[in-house]
């Protein structure tokens, strides 16, 4: 090869290297402007904006993936299937979830005399949080209070104007109000505002009930006058504020107010002597009389009993994980099953295969819902003798031991069913309140068998 020809591929070599590297410099330098930048500040937020497509100008990226949680997709146990609906002027939903009571029936007999024995569907997207609850028979069938709205809308705004900026002062007035009143103001499903601070974009908790509940819980661990929003690190934010609504509660007194049973603990039975403490029932059974409780969503307990909570992983680890957008870094917030998104929110720790994962988790769930079924077959049992005693004639006197023990059984049961996870979030745990519950109810059977026919 003559040497004129050498130079001339040396000097081509030379300029596709340069331009190589020069272009792989001005991709880094674009990637670390954009880490540096990780929002487009077009609009100026603060605490009375609570539209999320305003602030979604500043951060297109995460509200493209919180608008995605319109998806309905199905997993094995959860998620939910869509289904045509016939508008009415009572409800003008084109498609809804499938009904949970139509997919066994002996959940509506367990709540016999209470709002959900006439309409539970599965759980839907954040998108439909607020759509779904104005619609539901449990609410256009039966008076609620505004309480219930705490957890369904984005109310931050609404406390504040309630409340003339003080946001305890609106949570007491909005628990006092009718659930048409409230809803009336409320515009959108949870949003920004609910969990970010508009200025540092820093996660804060924004619902009363939660500041409340953990400083109580806080005090039953010995730690005093605890300020979640001062004293929670960011770790513990990640969870805290999903913790402000995925918990169990109640109406407190006449006011109806949100209140978390916190005060003993978190484990289901702790909560169930808080509310033996104070007297709390739910509603009283049809069928059987007794004076029972219905289980909210506590999904934040029962992960708190999770190898998960110990190991410090956060809710928003597995259900909003972190994801590149070029040289940025964000939560997904396409809030959804981490079965639906496994390389991003377990693979990250476990390094084994989707399948595998997913058969895992599946199997956990599988075994779950046999025992959950067992439960399940032995409170029906135990409803069936406890109304063979009453129609007998046994005194309320009498049926009391049996009517604690459905009490207990039936909690149980409801605590595991309501959270969302089917076992997932504290297998060990879940299973051992199933047996419980099994357990309560064969003993509630045999004290109703145990009572005298009346003379």
């Amino acid at each position: 090869m003559s040497s004129s020809k050498t130079i001339v591929i040396a000097i081509v070599v030379t300029a596709l290297l340069t331009f190589g590297i020069s272009g792989l410099l001005v991709n880094v330098m674009e990637r670390k402007q954009e880490a540096r930048t990780p929002f487009f500040h077009v609009v100026e937020l603060n605490d009375d904006i609570d539209d999320p497509a305003v602030w979604g100008r500043n951060f297109p990226l995460q509200y493209a993936s919180y608008k995605s949680t319109v998806d309905m997709t199905r997993t094995r146990y959860g998620g939910s299937e869509a289904l045509p609906h016939t508008p009415t002027q009572a409800d003008p939903r084109l498609v809804y979830s499938q009904s949970k009571i139509q997919e066994d029936p002996r959940l509506a007999r367990m709540w016999l005399g209470y709002a959900f024995s006439v309409d539970f569907r599965e759980e839907r997207g954040h998108a439909y949080m607020l759509l779904d609850q104005r619609n539901t028979r449990r609410v256009t069938e039966f008076k609620q209070p505004g309480t219930c709205l705490n957890c369904h809308a984005s109310v931050y705004t609404m406390y504040r104007k309630l409340g003339n900026g003080d946001i305890m002062a609106g949570f007491d007035k909005l628990n006092h109000m009718t659930y048409a009143e409230a809803s009336s103001q409320a515009k959108h499903p949870v949003a920004c505002i609910d969990c970010h601070n508009p200025n540092t974009m820093e996660l804060r908790v924004t619902r009363p009930g939660f500041i409340e509940g953990i400083k109580v819980y806080k005090a039953s661990q010995g730690i005093a006058d605890y300020d979640v929003n001062k004293q929670a690190t960011a770790a513990e934010m990640r969870t805290f504020v999903c913790g402000q609504c995925h918990v169990e509660y109640y109406f407190k007194g006449p006011e109806k107010r949100l209140t978390y049973p916190w005060s003993k603990g978190l484990k289901v039975d702790q909560i169930t002597a808080y509310y033996d403490e104070v007297k709390h029932k739910d509603f009283e059974h049809k069928e059987s009389g007794a004076p029972v409780l219905k289980a909210q969503h506590p999904e934040f307990e029962m992960y708190n009993q999770g190898v998960h909570a110990r190991a410090g992983v956060s809710c928003a680890d597995c259900h909003m994980p972190y994801k590149r957008e070029g040289g940025m870094k964000i939560s997904d917030h396409h809030v959804r099953s981490p079965l639906l998104n496994i390389n991003r929110a377990c693979q990250g720790c476990h390094h084994f295969p989707e399948e595998e994962m997913k058969a895992r988790v599946e199997q956990i769930q599988d075994r779950f819902w046999a025992e959950r079924n067992h439960a399940m077959d032995a409170l029906m049992d135990l409803i069936t003798d406890i109304k063979k005693a009453r129609e007998a004639g046994a005194t309320p006197a009498a049926l009391g031991p049996a009517w604690d023990f459905q009490r207990k059984a039936q909690f149980y049961l409801d605590f595991v069913e309501a959270e969302n996870s089917t076992g997932f979030h504290a297998p060990q745990e879940t299973m051992r309140v199933l047996a419980e519950s099994i357990n309560f109810s064969r003993k509630g059977q045999l004290a109703a068998r145990d009572l005298k026919p009346a003379k």
